[in-house]
């Protein structure tokens, strides 16, 4: 690759580092801290972490009709989520907080479609498809840079700190990735008609865009409550911050080792892979309370959410390369609704049960169903393009 090529995806890198994962999944280490030191109960904080995913959902949703200027519109997002991170340490208000977290998602949802969109479509331009797999390696090293520095800063700053430092530390990524796309120019997308849009509705793309959405209602209880849950078992509160690191160093290498995968092996059949493989991280620490078995739950479950989310946009990009934006807005808005639904659930089950184990299983569950949606789904738009294909040639 050339050096410009390689400043393109890595700034792509680190805006999903700034928008999925300090902005949205630090949330994750540092909700223990705020639960104790702000007496924020389990409920208060799945309507935070509904917040936003809402605004997650809304984004997604709005970047799929952004055709002109995509680069300085992305630009102007990731400024507002670096004040949405900054500014959650500058106040106590639960409402701030909510309409905070609601930004940070807006702008999160808005900003994965977009940059996703645009370093797919530069590769495909330059004929470098093949290194697709690296932008996302952007969530996994994000999840590792919270996970470590979070506990760190909180010792020193507690929970404001802690959000503090990694607003200024996103504004220095922010600043990095204006230099290095300084001189590139960033085609615009092209508006389809509405007909065209429609397409993607149909064949594979419906089946493949509900697996998705189950995916992020399943994952997502656990991408909210993980660390957590391993807190408040007191024999493995030492293991609760380093889950989370163990999670992002699982998560950085595995779209890459997902994508060579689909080389030799179908999409679909490697996305099922990491499907079974999330289940059973999912369900181990309902199965087992040992500090192993919590490890090796953040290990999958850092190591199949991004196989998943770089997979299933990958193979729908390639279903659709003229629409990527539409696609990728359309997979992410059912994810972002999942992730709406999958935290006010958790905290219903875990009011009902009184036990971390009842959402957790809920979530395994889910994702089983997202498994079975996702075969079936395959082997039945195989079945009427064939049976198509057969009409046609009689």
């Amino acid at each position: 690759m050339r050096k410009q090529h390689i400043g393109v995806v890595f700034g792509g890198v680190l805006l999903l580092v700034i928008a999925m994962e300090i902005s949205r999944f630090a949330f994750t280490p540092i909700l223990p801290f705020m639960r104790i030191e702000e007496d924020l109960s389990f409920e208060k904080a799945s309507f935070l972490a509904s917040s936003n995913y809402i605004g997650y959902f809304v984004g997604a949703l709005a970047a799929g009709f952004i055709f002109r200027n995509k680069k300085n519109l992305l630009l102007l997002n990731v400024f507002l989520n670096v004040f949405s991170v900054f500014f959650m340490g500058m106040t106590e208000s639960f409402w701030l907080w909510i309409f905070l977290r609601f930004l940070a998602g807006t702008t999160s949802g808005i900003i994965f479609v977009l940059t996703s969109s645009i370093i797919m479509d530069y590769l495909a331009s330059h004929l470098l498809t093949r290194f697709s797999g690296f932008l996302f390696s952007g969530i996994g090293i994000g999840i590792a840079i919270s996970g470590l520095l979070v506990p760190l800063i909180e010792l020193s700053f507690d929970w404001e700190g802690t959000w503090l430092g990694l607003g200024i530390l996103s504004g220095l990524f922010f600043a990095i990735t204006i230099l290095l796309w300084r001189k590139v120019t960033i085609q615009d997308g092209i508006k389809v008609e509405k007909a065209e849009n429609t397409k993607i509705f149909r064949g594979f793309m419906p089946w493949l865009i509900i697996a998705y959405g189950l995916e992020g209602l399943g994952y997502i209880i656990t991408g909210t409550f993980l660390v957590d849950i391993i807190y408040n078992i007191e024999s493995l509160r030492s293991f609760a911050g380093f889950s989370w690191v163990i999670a992002g160093i699982a998560a950085a290498p595995a779209a890459p080792i997902w994508m060579a995968m689909i080389k030799k092996v179908s999409t679909v059949k490697v996305l099922s892979i990491a499907y079974i493989l999330q289940v059973f991280g999912i369900i181990l620490p309902v199965l087992s309370q040992t500090w192993w078995s919590v490890l090796l739950s953040a290990f999958l479950f850092g190591f199949t959410f991004v196989g998943i989310v770089s997979l299933s946009t990958a193979y729908a990009r390639e279903l659709f390369p003229k629409q990527s934006g539409a696609v990728v807005s359309a997979l992410t808005t059912a994810y972002a609704l999942g992730q709406i639904i999958g935290p006010i659930l958790a905290s219903k089950f875990e009011a009902y049960f009184n036990s971390f184990k009842a959402p957790i299983s809920f979530a395994g569950s889910i994702v089983t169903t997202a498994i079975l949606i996702l075969l079936f789904g395959k082997w039945y738009s195989d079945r009427r393009q064939l049976s198509h294909i057969s009409k046609m040639s009689n």
